[in-house]
């Protein structure tokens, strides 16, 4: 009996009709030039943001590991993944196969963010992080694990920002590590920031029949950082600023999310709009957690 359900179900698979995908040569060529459009004008902007302060070096390495808490380090993983995610989806567009899209999709973020990882390398300032290249590795990683395995992104890595609120007599600091503008903060203040790991539940319990779009997300930060490794720090005069009074503190949060994407429209304008808004974390109530051992309550949590 076992070997007749076996040939039958080979038998299945066999006259099963197999979907051919044939690329969309103008829009090949659009996914390959905006690629291409997109990381040249990135790079520009990137160099103006990051690198155009600080003198060049030859190329060294930096262990940064346990720099920022390792906030930067989930920063790296999101950027990663949520790149490879966009990626991916515009190689569909152009007609690739759903596989042939997420290797795709998570190799030109991975190589994308690699090429940032050498100009970091030559940079006085900072150095090629062995750490930062493999938070990217799980980012487009775990992209292309879950389109080869699920064929959707049953959890998603999300960011959310609220700007954290410096006394008077740190603002100059904050100015100074992290830009002056609301742009250079959202990118660079790791004291402002969240990462997300967002889970839908139906996709992993259908039987529990919880709503399609109903995620459970696990999210962590840290803030009250003043330098990279330390609160202590020494201005371009030779004054040295010792702030270590300040405990750098972890946190740890557990809250319901949305997976926009999972709600069902018609409209591909909306359609696009929940795709991109879905590397943020919606506002929700939390529960927190923190390195100094005490649980919160938040209302909404940004």
């Amino acid at each position: 009996m076992l070997a007749t359900n076996l040939c039958l179900g080979q038998a299945i698979s066999d006259t099963a009709p197999k979907i051919l995908y044939k690329p969309d040569k103008t829009r090949l060529i659009i996914a390959t030039a905006g690629h291409a459009a997109l990381w040249a004008g990135s790079f520009a902007a990137l160099n103006k943001a990051w690198y155009a302060d600080y003198p060049k070096s030859s190329f060294h390495f930096f262990n940064d590991k346990k720099e920022w808490n390792q906030v930067d380090k989930t920063g790296h993983a999101w950027t990663s993944y949520q790149l490879s995610r966009a990626s991916g989806e515009v190689w569909k567009w152009a007609g690739l196969s759903p596989r042939k899209s997420a290797w795709l999709g998570g190799a030109s973020a991975f190589a994308y963010q690699s090429i940032i990882e050498i100009l970091d390398g030559f940079s006085e300032e900072w150095g090629f992080s062995v750490g930062d290249m493999e938070a990217n590795l799980v980012g487009s990683a775990g992209y292309i694990a879950q389109e080869l395995l699920w064929k959707e992104q049953r959890i998603q890595l999300k960011m959310s920002y609220w700007p954290y609120k410096y006394s008077n007599d740190l603002k100059g600091r904050r100015d100074q590590l992290f830009g002056s503008t609301i742009q250079e903060r959202m990118l660079k203040d790791y004291n402002s920031q969240t990462y997300w790991v967002s889970a839908n539940i139906n996709s992993f319990i259908p039987q529990w029949n919880f709503p399609k779009w109903l995620n459970i997300s696990f999210g962590y930060g840290s803030d009250i950082m003043l330098g990279g490794f330390e609160n202590k720090w020494t201005d371009k005069n030779g004054v040295v600023f010792d702030r270590s009074n300040l405990a750098r503190t972890r946190r740890w949060y557990l809250s319901p999310d949305i997976d926009l994407t999972k709600i069902h429209t018609r409209s591909k304008f909306l359609r696009s709009i929940f795709f991109l808004a879905s590397m943020i974390k919606v506002p929700a109530p939390a529960l927190e957690f923190n390195s100094n051992r005490r649980f919160r309550l938040h209302l909404v949590q940004f």
